[in-house]
């Protein structure tokens, strides 16, 4: 059920792309539309792992530099019959983690050097656990994909606005079925509608990750301590990272500058995610 509303929200986001690009351009702005969605979903497929790890400026390590942490990706990996995936520490105080990929056979996973110094060995199998549900799960490629979905629709309403303030909506464009009022409406609903809808799937695997993890290590004691403490710090120290990434991680990043967080997080409120792990210690 879930990777079928998975596919539904992914189609949704595929066509408000494809139905914004035709009440531009019409015929052929649909037809722009298509390819350039076709185009955003190849790249994020092969080169999205790439671009979140340099984005956060996270950097391999070895296990001689990280042993606690090969530790118990090894040991995690093991119990999930996954394959190792590739090891980074991103060098920012702020205690986080996320993991990138396109499958499991080409996962990476990425915490803070804030994260091994605050967690206790098993708060780290916690965190660990988590990100290695999302690989297990191939969230991280739904993500990628909705996440550039979502860019190129507002990329298309932000190029959509300029061409109608310099002339772009003519009446050529009306007679080729692109323009007028209904163009004027995707370019401002469209946007929003991207990002709810990838709130939506966003906050969805993130609970189903926290259920997977817990039942990975099992017991959610860890992760339940994890999230609480990752949820104090973050709140005090902020952390330098893209907008685009910040989705990625196992909770959202406080940047600068950041105003109506609950409203518009991609991440489900952390309270919440805590008293659904509480459930499992009483119904597990």
């Amino acid at each position: 059920m879930n990777t079928l509303k998975t596919g539904l929200l992914l189609t949704a986001l595929t066509l408000l792309l494809v139905l914004g690009g035709q009440a531009i351009g019409g015929r052929n702005g649909m037809t722009f539309a298509l390819g350039i969605a076709v185009l955003m979903n190849g790249m994020a497929y092969f080169f999205s792992d790439k671009i979140a790890l340099a984005a956060s400026g996270a950097q391999p390590v070895t296990r001689e530099q990280a042993p606690r942490l090969y530790e118990v990706m090894e040991r995690l990996c093991g119990k999930a019959n996954l394959p190792m995936p590739k090891l980074y520490v991103i060098p920012q105080a702020a205690p986080n983690a996320f993991a990138t990929g396109r499958n499991p056979a080409h996962a990476s996973v990425a915490v803070t050097a804030g994260l091994l110094e605050l967690m206790n060995d098993e708060e780290l199998e916690g965190v660990i656990a988590h990100e290695l549900s999302h690989v297990r799960n191939y969230d991280i490629l739904t993500t990628s994909v909705a996440a550039t979905l979502a860019g190129a629709i507002t990329w298309m309403a932000e190029m959509g606005r300029w061409a109608m303030i310099f002339g772009g909506g003519s009446r050529d464009d009306d007679e080729r079925g692109g323009g007028g009022f209904s163009a004027l409406l995707m370019l401002f609903l469209a946007p929003i509608a991207a990002l709810l809808l990838q709130l939506m799937l966003s906050r969805r695997r993130e609970y189903a990750a926290d259920e997977t993890g817990a039942r990975m290590v099992g017991h959610p004691h860890g992760l339940i301590s994890a999230l609480e403490k990752l949820g104090a710090y973050n709140k005090k120290i902020p952390m330098d990272v893209s907008p685009a990434t910040s989705s990625l991680f196992i909770v959202a990043p406080l940047s600068a500058g950041q105003v109506f967080m609950n409203l518009f997080s991609t991440h489900p409120p952390l309270d919440e995610r805590i008293a659904t792990l509480r459930t499992m210690i009483i119904t597990r």
